[in-house]
C-alpha cells in the first residue's frame, strides 16, 4: 500500500470511526498530501529526520507556527492510525517537538480613543431631539459601553445580565461567570450614571420592565444578542471617527484590562476583575507591565539616560 491509499484508509477511518467534519477532513487531506509530496518516497515510509526536515523547509517557506503545528498534529496523527493498523512498526513522529507557536497580544485601544468613544456615546445619550426609539438605544448602547469599559465583563456577561444586579447597590455588580462562579466587580461614577439613565428608560417600556433581563430584546434569549451588540459598538466607533475594524466587545474589554495595568493596577487584582481562573490566562497582559517597569527605570533611576 502505497502513500496515497495509507492517507485516503486514514482519512476513512477518520470519517467513519470518529466522525470528523468535512472541514477537518480537507484540512488533514491537504496537510498530509503535501507532505508525501515534499518528502522523498512519500510520508508513509518516512523517519523522524525527513519528517524533522520537512517541518524546517515549510518554517523556512514562511508558514506561521500555528500552521506548522497544525500540520504536524495531522502528521502525528496519521502515523498514530499506522502504528495501530500494524502498518508501521514504529512511530517517527514520538521525538519531534512541536513548534513553539507564541501567544498574540491582544487588540486594545488607547485611553484617548476609548475616551472619544464613550463620550461619542454619552453625546448621543443625551441628545433630547432624537426620536422615542433612537434615544432608547443611545440610552442603551451608553450603558453597555460605560459598563463593559468600567467592568472588563465578557460580553456574554454583560448582554445577559439579570435586572437584579441592578436593583441592589449601584456601586457594583455581583456577576456569575465561567464555571458558575460568582464575582464583584466595581461601577465607576459615569457607569452609574449611565445605567441610571437606562434604567428610568427602560421602565417606562412595558415589554421591557417586565423582563428579568437587563437589556432585554425581542430575541430567543429574551435579552440582547452579542451580535447586535458588536454590530452598535462598530457602528458608534465610526462616528466618533474611529476606524470600527479596530473596535469590537473583546477589544474594550482588553482596553480595560490594559489601562489598568498601565495606571499601576496590580495583575491579580486584574485576574479577579476579569473572572479568570488562573493568573496565566491574565499573564497575556505582561507586556503592559514590562513597558510600565521600563518607563519606572526610566523616568526614576539616577543613572537612567
Amino acid at each position: 500500500m502505497n502513500s496515497a491509499a495509507r492517507i485516503e484508509a486514514f482519512l476513512e477511518m477518520m470519517s467513519a470511526e470518529r466522525g470528523a467534519a468535512e472541514n477537518t477532513l480537507s484540512s488533514y487531506r491537504r496537510d498530509l498530501e503535501d507532505a508525501s509530496t515534499e518528502i522523498e518516497g512519500g510520508l508513509a515510509a518516512a523517519g523522524a529526520a525527513d519528517i524533522r526536515a520537512y517541518l524546517d523547509d515549510i518554517a523556512a517557506r514562511g508558514f506561521a507556527p500555528t500552521s506548522q503545528a497544525r500540520k504536524l498534529s495531522a502528521i502525528r496523527q496519521f502515523f498514530k492510525f499506522l502504528y495501530a493498523e500494524g502498518l508501521r512498526t514504529d512511530d517517527p513522529t514520538g521525538t519531534l517537538d512541536s513548534p513553539k507557536k507564541g501567544r498574540p497580544l491582544p487588540k486594545t485601544m488607547s485611553e484617548a480613543d476609548t475616551g472619544r468613544l464613550i463620550d461619542r456615546a454619552a453625546t448621543e445619550a443625551g441628545d433630547a431631539g432624537r426620536g422615542h426609539s433612537d434615544r432608547l438605544a443611545a440610552l442603551r448602547l451608553h450603558a453597555l459601553v460605560e459598563v463593559l469599559y468600567a467592568t472588563g465583563l465578557r460580553v456574554s456577561e454583560l448582554v445577559g445580565l439579570p435586572v437584579t444586579v441592578a436593583q441592589r447597590d449601584d456601586r457594583f455588580f455581583m456577576v456569575r461567570g465561567k464555571g458558575d462562579k460568582e464575582r464583584m466587580v466595581p461601577l465607576s461614577a459615569k457607569a452609574r450614571t449611565a445605567m441610571r439613565a437606562w434604567l428610568a428608560a427602560r421602565a417606562g417600556v412595558p415589554t421591557f420592565a417586565d423582563s428579568p433581563f437587563l437589556f432585554p430584546a425581542a430575541s430567543d434569549s429574551g435579552y440582547l444578542s452579542r451580535q447586535v451588540f458588536a454590530r452598535d459598538l462598530k457602528g458608534l466607533a465610526a462616528r466618533a471617527g474611529i476606524a470600527s475594524a479596530k473596535i469590537s466587545p473583546h477589544v474594550l474589554r482588553h482596553a480595560f484590562a490594559s489601562h489598568l495595568l498601565q495606571n499601576g493596577a496590580d495583575l491579580r487584582a486584574v485576574q479577579q476583575l476579569l473572572g479568570h481562573a488562573d493568573i496565566s490566562t491574565t499573564q497575556i497582559y505582561t507586556h503592559v507591565l514590562e513597558e510600565r517597569l521600563v518607563r519606572l527605570v526610566n523616568d526614576h533611576h539616577p543613572l537612567a539616560d
